[in-house]
């Protein structure tokens, strides 16, 4: 039975509902997740897991993650001109990365309701909210540009 509120417990009871075998590398990769302050990379959640669990190979942990996509456990978004990043599901949100400091920003995804339905209605285009990132340029970095040129 899962503990309310524990993310680890609630991933690895969502495994055993779909009838998966529930592994010290998706435990692992589970706490790796939960504990995460932000999105990771396959390579910084490979590194992070291999700390905990050094014989967990690479290969596993990239299917440990297709996998847990494939069960709704996490997402991708692709940030800028990085490789995708992965975050526990949950409340659906868009991306802001800045192209200078690299900052992503996340914002509700609310703010893409209006986009989503002139797509929808424009192009019978439906957006994937998960996976909406857009680019640009920080206020901060804005603040710091227009100084340098003041």
């Amino acid at each position: 039975m899962a503990v309310p509120g524990n993310p680890v417990d609630e991933i690895v009871s969502r495994i055993r509902h779909a009838s998966k075998r529930v592994t010290v590398a998706k435990r692992t990769v589970a706490q790796v997740l939960a504990d995460a302050p932000g999105h990771l990379s396959a390579d910084a959640i490979t590194c992070a897991v291999q700390e905990l669990e050094p014989d967990v190979s690479p290969s596993t942990i990239y299917r440990i993650l297709e996998e847990f996509e494939d069960l709704g456990i996490i997402v991708h978004a692709h940030l800028g001109q990085g490789a995708a990043v992965f975050h526990l599901a949950g409340t659906i949100h868009g991306h802001l990365t800045c192209e200078t400091c690299k900052q992503t920003i996340e914002i509700p995804s609310s703010h893409f309701d209006d986009l989503s339905r002139d797509l929808q209605s424009s192009f019978g285009f439906e957006l994937d909210l998960h996976h909406v990132a857009l680019s640009g340029t920080c206020a901060r970095c804005l603040e710091v540009r227009s100084q340098s040129h003041a």
